[in-house]
């Protein structure tokens, strides 16, 4: 039976100095609310991943994204009295072995986020953490997908890795998922940070409302899966507010010497060899090349290579072009550059002005090795190796 406290009680709790005014809730606005989710997503990776999130192009993109937000919230005096009681785990504190982004590495969540097409207002900066979800919404989603090791994960390690590479080419591209959008075998997503797979769908039938729903087998990017019903990871996709439907890759081809006439014509990939009368070029010039992407045409790109920093300030002959269809120009480029940035010629000039330039797309390579590489990435196998400079060839890993 309940007990009920009377006036008397009162009197008498009071007399022994026991305080019985009823004790205040601490109300947290919205904004704490979402500096408090967006550590709690830190704190779930550290859980699963057994490391702190670190910077580094190698790394997940949302690694990288967790990497940027906890550095904000060390630096910023409000997030850490805020976030200090609740830091269970001392993440606040932590020594890290992180490699800290370069120059060029150095993105804020905006920048990660917009690498995967994703738009932000310029509003939404890391200290509002405007695109982290509600502990409301996280757990929901928890209580939706409850995950367990993947027993016959080896197949499909491959096959995400191979993922990934098609994001940074260009070849896949990730689109922002529309609300109860149609969920099929096979389809791939982005969902609280990892790559989902579809890996089999069970027969419809019809559920709660009247609506068709399927019993779904669905494999994570960290060796987990879960038996998600197709309308569970409809709403799971709906409530995460970054998820994204990866799309599949385009059947043109990436290279071709002819035109077909429903490619979508995105420029050339050209190698260059320098006139240049300079010393050390004339004695090397065989195995100097520059490595570019242009979307027009390459003559006209060159043509006054005699004027530009860039073309060594010298006229240039163009040894092989490969016409580029379907794919993103730009990402491409910068996988082939990072591919070889051990073989980049370190070199300085100075433009007409006087002003020192470096170009950055020199580099001390043989043609057939280049050829070799743009073979690879036609194979989509360019992850699986690596340049070797004592021996000017590509390794495998």
């Amino acid at each position: 039976m309940a007990k009920y406290t009377t006036d008397e009680d009162l009197e008498l709790l009071a007399e022994l100095g026991i305080d019985t005014a009823p004790a205040q809730i601490a109300q947290r606005t919205p904004r704490e609310e979402r500096i408090i989710a967006g550590f709690e997503e830190i704190e779930r990776f550290v859980e699963e991943q057994g490391h702190l999130p670190q910077h580094g192009e190698d790394r997940d993109i949302f690694e990288r994204i967790y990497a940027v937000r906890l550095d904000r919230l060390r630096e910023l005096e409000e997030c850490r009295n805020l976030l200090q009681p609740l830091d269970s785990k001392g993440l606040l504190e932590a020594a890290t072995d992180a490699v800290f982004p370069t120059e060029e590495e150095d993105l804020d969540d905006a920048a990660l986020l917009a690498e995967l097409g994703i738009d932000t207002e310029a509003e939404n900066d890391i200290t509002q953490l405007t695109h982290v979800r509600s502990r409301q919404e996280i757990k929901a989603a928890e209580e939706i997908a409850q995950r367990t090791p993947c027993p016959d994960f080896k197949p499909f390690k491959p096959l995400f890795k191979q993922v990934q590479q098609d994001l940074e080419s260009g070849v896949r591209q990730t689109l922002k998922y529309q609300d109860n959008a149609a969920v099929n075998q096979g389809d791939l997503f982005i969902l609280d940070g990892h790559k989902v797979l579809v890996a089999d769908m069970g027969e419809l039938f019809v559920g709660d409302h009247g609506r068709p729903d399927a019993r779904l087998r669905v494999v994570y990017d960290n060796g987990t899966e879960s038996n998600l019903l197709l309308r569970s990871l409809q709403r799971a996709l709906n409530k995460d507010k970054v998820s994204r439907r990866i799309t599949n890759p385009d059947l043109g081809p990436l290279f071709s010497q002819t035109e077909e006439a429903n490619d979508i014509q995105t420029g050339y990939i050209y190698v260059l060899r320098s006139q240049s009368d300079d010393p050390f070029v004339a004695q090397h010039r065989s195995i100097i090349h520059k490595i570019g992407v242009t979307g027009g045409d390459v003559k006209k790109r060159v043509a006054n290579a005699e004027k530009d920093p860039t073309y060594l300030l010298a006229g240039v002959e163009i040894v092989a072009t490969f016409k580029l269809a379907n794919i993103n120009r730009t990402k491409l480029e910068a996988l082939l550059h990072k591919f070889f940035d051990s073989a980049r010629l370190d070199v300085e000039l100075q433009d007409r002005f006087g002003i020192p330039v470096k170009p950055r797309e020199w580099f001390l390579l043989p043609l057939g090795v280049i050829e070799a590489a743009i073979e690879k990435v036609k194979e989509g196998t360019l992850d699986q190796y690596q340049y070797e400079p004592k021996t000017a060839s590509l390794r495998r890993l």
